[in-house]
């Protein structure tokens, strides 16, 4: 294997072709978590499309506060701060689009830089063949000078080997070195990174999500599925994943039992974690 080349400023922005993603970017050695340092930023007022990006996070984290695994090196953490700068959608539709719009544009990012076809776990986990990827993490804030404000933490397994991931993830992540049997350019990875995500936020911003709904579904690998959606530690829902709606949201049909109407309504999921069931 090829060693992964450093992040540096300025190979980042060799092929950067944004017009304010990354136009002020930090780059790190180590932080905790590139997404508490962008908050951090953020809340003193950091121009909208700043980038944290990392080598390696002490501290890293997914969604429902798992831990994200983020060795030096080898993988890209990096976090950008989304301002609410006029938007046409409201402020529900327009956060709970964020997550989606980022994973559809990390995995474009992906198929451009890297030529591997990922699919999209509802709502943002980036899968190959059943296998996790990357991930997603979305947190905001609002203030009263800024408006809301979304820090789009994004982690994906670039140029680790197999071997190296630890031993609970080994059968159910991978990376685009295991996929590609090559290594890949990161710096070049984020640039297109922040070119498609610039370009989906702006899409979701002024024309709302129709389009971009439409692109994720042709992405999805979770519409059709047998799923079971945990709600809570004594709440959960087994049917089959039938669409998206227009705010984001998962929409599953039930399966039909005794206790319940024929045929069950398709109930809405807004924040749930989602699970494949094997057919």
């Amino acid at each position: 294997m090829t060693p992964s080349a450093p992040l540096t400023l300025d190979d980042i922005r060799s092929t950067l072709a944004t017009v304010q993603f990354g136009q002020r970017l930090y780059v790190h050695h180590e932080v905790p978590s590139t997404n508490s340092e962008a908050m951090a930023l953020a809340q003193a007022g950091a121009e909208h499309g700043t980038v944290v990006v990392a080598e390696s996070q002490s501290a890293g984290r997914g969604r429902l506060s798992r831990q994200w695994h983020s060795p030096p090196g080898a993988n890209l953490y990096c976090s950008v701060i989304v301002k609410d700068e006029g938007r046409t959608v409201g402020d529900a539709e327009w956060l709970s689009w964020m997550p989606l719009v980022s994973a559809l544009a990390a995995a474009e990012a992906v198929q451009v830089t890297a030529s591997i076809p990922l699919s999209v776990k509802w709502p943002n986990d980036l899968l190959y063949q059943d296998r996790k990827v990357g991930g997603i993490l979305c947190e905001s804030l609002r203030t009263p000078i800024q408006g809301s404000v979304v820090v789009i933490g994004i982690g994906i397994n670039v140029n680790l080997p197999q071997e190296s991931f630890p031993k609970d993830l080994q059968q159910t992540a991978t990376s685009l070195f295991e996929i590609a049997r090559r290594t890949i350019d990161r710096n070049r990875l984020l640039a297109r990174l922040l070119y498609e995500l610039e370009h989906g936020i702006h899409e979701l911003t002024t024309h709302g999500p129709s389009r971009l709904r439409q692109a994720y579904l042709n992405r999805s690998c979770t519409i059709g599925k047998q799923v079971r959606v945990i709600l809570g530690t004594e709440q959960e829902i087994i049917g089959t994943a039938e669409s998206i709606s227009s705010d984001g949201a998962l929409q599953v049909r039930p399966h039909f039992t005794a206790l319940t109407e024929s045929p069950p309504k398709l109930i809405d999921i807004h924040a749930a974690d989602v699970i494949h069931l094997c057919e």
